[in-house]
């Protein structure tokens, strides 16, 4: 089957819905789409009875409305199109009523204390943007119709509630900029984001006996494989068989539901992956990496696998992250974040881009909070991504482009563009891009857009792309407001890009992030260095914080300290499982694997000397002692981890226990491990309980 054949064959499309709907009722939905509003009852039931009709044909039997809770992943639950029966009969159904609104219990979902307990109530709500679509499930397939989730009172209870309300306030804000630009034939401006998500692939059979991966999605405990990712023969390798099917069967799955997935291929890490999408709308974006993770999981099983999304699955190896590319177009097709042949010349680029370096300047605490989750705590600033320092690369030519601006040059010149012969006849001469790309930069310049390369791979993009879409709109509309009552606009513009990028250029840094001469430089800079999740949070609740997203009703502020507390709430629950986890492998695994061994070794030695056998028992005893030693080591390290746990668990203030989780149980749970990952050298393969790094990463 070609491509083109399946793609999109799962998705209630607009070319589905104009071949289903009456042509008044299809622009009717077109038209609100677009530009916002809201249907008739009257329409969206001929909607609904469309898209149950389609849905049936491919096999549902139920619907639900799919949504994006505060526990970073999604929520379904379904119901049948079956109709109360009357005389053992039914007729399959699906109201206007039950398309746009729903009431899923709101109980047991994370809310940071906007709601009591005992208030189970909720709403979701129909989310037109977004094609509803239908998934092939274990359970059946199921017909998806994507909502927002509120509150009974009104709060957002979701991430695409605040992503929705980001967009529009770009969309106001950037609209302001090209009107006074001249610009009269766009309608709206869009942010369009691509994610590129890394993942691991590990056997199941291997996975299912290790206790750490199935409870926390990562090692506890492991020691170094003798082979890691030194030689790197697995960026860019030959993909093996058994990952191989895997990957064309993910894509066919994913093509079915219209995420253009386009690129693949094996990352540096043993066992490592990469998948990227083509761009799209951003909050199609963050639906479609939501879907994306879900399918991998699911195609992985089939195969004998599982998809490890954890940020970092094994010590001493690249962990997984995933880039968020983000930019800014028209419905014209016109992105504003597009420099042109000539940049230096390009006055509306440059407003934009000094806009953006403001922005990141301003927001640099907030951005770095926006991809904090507890897995990325173990890669940040780990000479594997980007460091916990927010800085914005922009490349020789621009950066050069932006110091003659600062410095208040005459004429603004351009760096000539370069060729590259590589010296081979049969090979073109290549034209080279204006900037080469730098990895150790959170936030890069790649031409027309930024990659904002800091999240984290299991989290979800929403939180990334809310926060950028709120603080661009924020110096947009700064800069709007100045321009719209300048007399002379060119003047006033060429003014402010200039205070915009003297004020700000201390965030623009093009060198190596993973180095300490820079953190030392960040440091006389002034930027923040947030070096922990746990400090990251506390940008949510400062008054910067609230004047930004309040003004374009992002947030309000009980819902900015709601997801403060549900940070600290979840890296709590997080360290908890992982620290428990840890105790009981060790009590139940470990500590009696290595005590069978230190009894078959002095069995060994209690044989050989009772036997009378002259013979040098040196090394069996060199072996006992080094494993006892160890062992009451690691015994002790558990009884402290365990006493430690119970002091901690009793602090109150949430706040207070994050940062005791961080600054005590971390460095404890890392004594206990150096102990039980030098058994793992010397105890018998055979007596070690779980497979190995080497087992884990290499026989997939």
């Amino acid at each position: 089957m070609n491509i083109t054949d399946i793609f999109g064959m799962n998705v209630f499309s607009k070319s589905v819905m104009k071949e289903r709907l009456p042509k008044k009722i299809y622009q009717e939905m077109v038209d609100v789409m677009e530009n916002g509003g809201n249907i008739s009852m009257k329409t969206a039931d001929i909607v609904a009875n469309a898209m149950k009709d389609w849905a049936v044909e491919k096999g549902a039997t139920h619907y639900t409305h799919w949504f994006q809770p505060l526990t970073g992943i999604t929520a379904e639950k379904h119901d049948s199109f079956l109709t109360a029966p009357e005389d053992s009969q039914t007729i399959l159904q699906l109201t206007g009523k039950q398309l746009i609104m729903g009431e899923p219990d709101a109980s047991s979902f994370p809310s940071g204390g906007l709601r009591s307990t005992h208030y189970a109530r909720g709403y979701t709500a129909w989310d037109m943007t977004s094609p509803a679509f239908v998934k092939e499930m274990s359970c059946g397939t199921i017909l998806c119709i994507p909502t927002i989730f509120v509150s009974y009172t009104g709060e957002a209870l979701d991430k695409k509630t605040p992503l929705l309300r980001s967009m529009e306030a770009i969309n106001t804000q950037a609209l302001r900029i090209l009107r006074l630009f001249g610009n009269t034939s766009a309608k709206k401006v869009t942010p369009s984001v691509g994610a590129e998500q890394e993942y691991f692939l590990v056997d199941r059979e291997k996975y299912m006996q290790r206790r750490d991966l199935i409870y926390t999605g990562r090692t506890l405990f492991g020691a170094p494989a003798p082979k890691g990712q030194e030689l790197d023969d697995q960026y860019f390798g030959v993909i093996r068989y058994r990952v191989g099917k895997f990957m064309a069967d993910l894509n066919q799955e994913l093509w079915k539901l219209a995420i253009p997935a386009t690129t693949q291929h094996n990352e540096v890490a043993p066992g490592q992956h990469e998948l990227a999408p083509i761009y799209t709308m951003c909050n199609l974006a963050v639906d479609q990496n939501q879907l994306t993770m879900e399918t991998m999981k699911r195609v992985a099983t089939r195969h004998g696998l599982v998809c490890l999304l954890h940020e970092k699955p094994y010590a001493g190896v690249n962990g997984s992250g995933k880039h968020n590319n983000w930019s800014l177009g028209t419905d014209t097709g016109e992105n504003l974040l597009d420099p042109g042949d000539t940049p230096n010349e390009n006055l509306q680029f440059l407003l934009v881009l000094s806009c953006m370096i403001k922005a990141v300047d301003i927001h640099a605490d907030l951005l770095r909070q926006s991809a904090s989750c507890a897995g990325n705590e173990h890669r940040l600033g780990g000479q594997e991504a980007p460091p916990a320092i927010i800085s914005i690369f922009l490349g020789d030519q621009l950066d050069d482009v932006v110091n003659q601006i600062v410095s208040n040059a005459e004429s603004i010149q351009l760096l000539a563009a370069h060729k590259l012969d590589s010296g081979v006849s049969t090979v073109p001469v290549l034209k080279k891009d204006a900037a080469d790309r730098n990895r150790t930069s959170p936030f890069a310049f790649t031409g027309n857009k930024f990659e904002f390369r800091m999240v984290g791979s299991s989290d979800s993009i929403a939180d990334a792309n809310i926060t950028l879409n709120a603080i661009v709109a924020e110096a947009l509309c700064e800069a709007a407001d100045v321009l719209e009552k300048a007399v002379d606009f060119h003047g006033a513009c060429m003014k402010l890009i200039h205070d915009n990028m003297s004020e700000h250029h201390r965030i623009v840094f093009n060198g190596d992030g993973y180095s300490e001469e820079w953190v030392e430089e960040a440091q006389r800079r002034g930027l923040p260095n947030l070096v922990s999740m746990v400090d990251a949070v506390a940008a949510l609740k400062t008054d910067k914080a609230e004047k930004l997203f309040t003004k374009f009703n992002i947030y309000t502020k009980a819902e900015l300290l709601a997801r403060a507390e549900i940070m600290y709430e979840t890296y709590i629950k997080v360290m908890t499982i992982e620290a428990k986890t840890m105790i009981h492998m060790a009590a139940k695994h470990y500590i009696p694997s290595a005590i069978h061994y230190t009894t078959r070794l002095g069995q060994s030695i209690a044989a050989v000397k009772s036997a009378g056998v002259i013979a040098d028992l040196s090394v069996q005893a060199g072996l006992l002692e080094k494993v006892s030693t160890l062992l009451a080591t690691a015994n002790q390290a558990l009884g402290a981890l365990k006493a430690l746990m119970a002091q901690v668990e009793s602090i109150q203030n949430v706040e207070e226990m994050a940062e005791a989780y961080r600054s005590r149980v971390a460095p404890a749970m890392t004594a206990l491990r150096r102990p039980i990952d030098e058994l793992e050298m010397t105890v018998d393969k055979d007596l070690w309980p779980v497979p190995t790094y080497g087992d884990l990463m290499f026989e997939v």
